[in-house]
């Protein structure tokens, strides 16, 4: 027997075999058993790195929040403050105009604060309240912003000031009085060649809403998408 064994060893020896003793663990074994090992090592390592790039996107996200909150406030105190001087513009012309000179302090608190407040209501509810809804496009957002401009920084206080002036100028006659039936034609009369200064804020008024326009749907496009990526 000892010499069957010996004479199969030699032959296994011969063919490149070697034999394996008891409780050892073949190298090809170990081999596929590291083998197995790396994708788990692979897949530990994804999930670590799974939270911190969704903690990149939300800071992303984070950021793009507070950006499009402070273009919506400082864009919309911006786009009343310029509607404020367009009425203080405003006041001056007409008071001019009609030769008036009393409550001077009433008419320009007047002329400075609603301009202000209508500007940032009225953006507030027809760009920004729309454009969040998602009811407008681009152009239209610039549309409305520029309309904005039009409306409530120039003919508002136009109008205001016409008649905060007119009814002073008819109280303490510091003009003469119209005729009947032609009374509005008398008031434009007096005014028109200095009411078209009110060319320049409306000219002011319509880039400040083009270029606010595009930025705030800018602004609202790129937060959107980030949006969608970060629940995909």
């Amino acid at each position: 027997m000892a010499a069957l064994g010996r004479g199969g060893g030699a032959q296994l020896a011969d063919t490149g075999v070697v034999p394996v003793e008891a409780g050892e663990v073949p190298k090809d074994i170990k081999m596929a058993t590291y083998t197995r090992g790396q994708p788990r090592s692979f897949l530990e390592d994804a999930k670590f790195r799974r939270p911190t790039v969704t903690e990149m996107i939300e800071k992303k996200l984070e950021y793009l929040r507070k950006e499009n909150k402070n273009l919506n406030i400082y864009g919309s105190v911006f786009y009343g403050t310029t509607a404020g001087f367009s009425g203080i513009l405003a006041n001056f012309i007409f008071r001019y105009c009609f030769k008036v000179k009393h409550d001077a302090l009433k008419t320009y608190a007047s002329l400075t604060t609603l301009p202000f407040l209508s500007t940032i209501v009225t953006y507030k509810l027809f760009v920004t309240d729309a454009l969040y809804s998602g009811n407008i496009s681009q152009e239209n957002c610039v549309v409305r912003s520029s309309l904005v401009g039009l409306v409530c920084g120039v003919l508002y206080p136009s109008a205001l000031a016409f008649s905060k002036n007119g009814r002073l100028a008819v109280k303490y006659h510091t003009v003469t009085l119209p005729p009947k039936g032609r009374v509005l034609l008398h008031w434009l009369l007096l005014c028109q060649t200095e009411v078209k200064a009110m060319a320049v804020p409306l000219v002011f008024q319509m880039l400040i809403g083009i270029f606010n326009g595009l930025q705030h749907y800018a602004v609202f496009e790129s937060t959107l998408e980030k949006k969608t990526l970060h629940e995909d």
